[in-house]
């Protein structure tokens, strides 16, 4: 499924994009590798949008731990914390069943080397302390997580429930 994007930043009012009854199934995150945005949807009504940069400039899909790829498909937040690098951090369920099943097959294919790794611990979170300028100049800096300002992972931090849908793709 594709959402509709824009072309420009929108940062909301913070009581504008809080809803104090938030579950799981309240919001939607989307996350657009070729774009470079990260974009909060509430009955597919988009609520704001980020910018966002990840580890490479290679879009493609994760093939495995180390290529610094962020992996492409459906996830969940599955925890939230504090981090004393990143500001925050809110974990998804990568590698979940489809990730492992797309790995065991790339390995029989040839396309990774038989002793890769899937890798995993990928999530949304800030930049390191007063280096937001990575995200103005669009810094591909990340081991395959999504990085956005630490103002917008700290609101995202706030706002959205654990277990909230995260989808990624090109």
């Amino acid at each position: 499924m594709k959402y509709g994007l824009f072309f420009f930043i929108v940062v909301l009012a913070s009581t504008s994009f809080k809803n104090p009854e938030a579950t799981a199934d309240t919001y939607v995150i989307v996350v657009d590798k070729s774009d470079n945005t990260l974009q909060v949807f509430e009955d597919d009504e988009c609520l704001v949008t980020y910018p966002v940069v990840f580890g490479t400039w290679d879009k493609s899909d994760k093939l495995m731990e180390g290529d610094k790829r962020t992996p492409e498909g459906a996830y969940k937040i599955i925890h939230k914390k504090p981090h004393n690098k990143w500001s925050k951090f809110m974990l998804i369920d990568y590698p979940n069943k489809e990730d492992q099943e797309k790995f065991e097959q790339r390995k029989r294919d040839g396309i990774i080397p038989k002793h890769a790794r899937i890798g995993g611990n990928i999530g949304i979170h800030g930049t390191w302390p007063r280096e937001d300028f990575a995200i103005d100049y669009k810094q591909q800096w990340t081991e395959g997580c999504i990085s956005t300002k630490n103002k917008f992972v700290e609101k995202l931090y706030t706002v959205i429930p654990n277990g909230t849908k995260v989808v990624i793709q090109q």
